[in-house]
């Protein structure tokens, strides 16, 4: 019978499927690592070719693959010479995540790098890029790098921006105002409706053009904080009134532009979010 079932199989062209034995198997996976290995390497090796067009298509690449193994080699990138590689190395970064925050921490030291180290912690959505972060809200130098990553991050960075709006430094409260106005989001109304009565005259700028940008079905509310003003004989009278930083904020907008001064009401404040470039 058995001769007679090898018969018909060689006559029908039948054969049993091959059974992949386990060994077999790992060594498949063994070879695919081996070639991605490989492929990291020859990509590694091309960041150091002379072409710029060879080094950024490089850099791409090892930003594709997502390995932390490719961190190190786009961390070196972060110092070409040419821009552009410079530009696909921070994206690469950010496109690898996680397994990059450490060395771009460890990148913050070194001021030759410290500007594309920022911009690539401000692609990453990981706790630990945010204190570094607004530490360097602090460096007249890169704060505006600072600035731009945290707005990139979006909501994660608001928690540490209002915390900073009651900051010693009136820099740091300045910088954090743009930041949280840049951002755009509702829950920075309230913070920022409370810093139209901080002490420093642009800070307060800052806070009505943030205001304005957000332009939230909310923008009424501050709109009446502003204009019911206690009078010259209440106990809220004096210290910064709010009501005369947005006159004060009018006077400014309409020098800049030329223009009339807005009616009252600070949503009304027409120019002012393009003054910072907010809109």
């Amino acid at each position: 019978m058995r001769w007679l079932i090898r018969w018909r199989r060689s006559y029908t062209g039948q054969h049993p499927a091959p059974v992949e034995s386990a060994a077999e198997s790992t060594e498949q996976v063994v070879l695919e690592e081996e070639k991605v290995k490989d492929e990291i390497e020859i990509q590694i090796d091309l960041l150091k070719d002379p072409d710029w067009v060879v080094r950024r298509e490089a850099a791409i690449t090892l930003g594709e693959m997502g390995d932390e193994r490719c961190v190190e080699p786009l961390g070196h990138a972060l110092r070409d010479g040419d821009w552009q590689v410079r530009d696909v190395a921070i994206d690469g970064l950010g496109q690898i995540g996680s397994p990059a925050v450490e060395l771009l921490i460890k990148l913050l030291r070194d001021w030759d790098v410290r500007k594309y180290a920022i911009a690539a912690l401000g692609k990453i959505r990981d706790e630990r890029v945010l204190d570094p972060l607004m530490l360097q809200l602090r460096n007249d130098e890169f704060k505006d790098d600072a600035i731009n990553a945290l707005v990139e991050l979006g909501q994660p960075a608001l928690p540490r921006l209002v915390k900073a709006l009651k900051d010693k430094d009136e820099n740091v409260r300045k910088q954090a105002v743009k930041a949280l106005g840049l951002i755009k989001h509702v829950e920075a109304i309230d913070p920022l409706i409370t810093m139209l009565a901080d002490s420093d005259y642009y800070t307060r700028l800052m806070a009505a053009a943030g205001l304005e940008a957000i332009g939230d079905d909310r923008g009424p509310r501050s709109d009446q904080a502003v204009d019911e003003r206690p009078g010259p004989g209440s106990a809220d009278a004096g210290g910064a009134d709010s009501c005369q930083v947005e006159e004060t904020a009018c006077s400014h907008v309409a020098g800049c532009w030329k223009r009339p001064a807005s009616p009252p009401g600070l949503f009304g404040l027409s120019g002012l979010s393009r003054l910072f470039g907010w809109t």
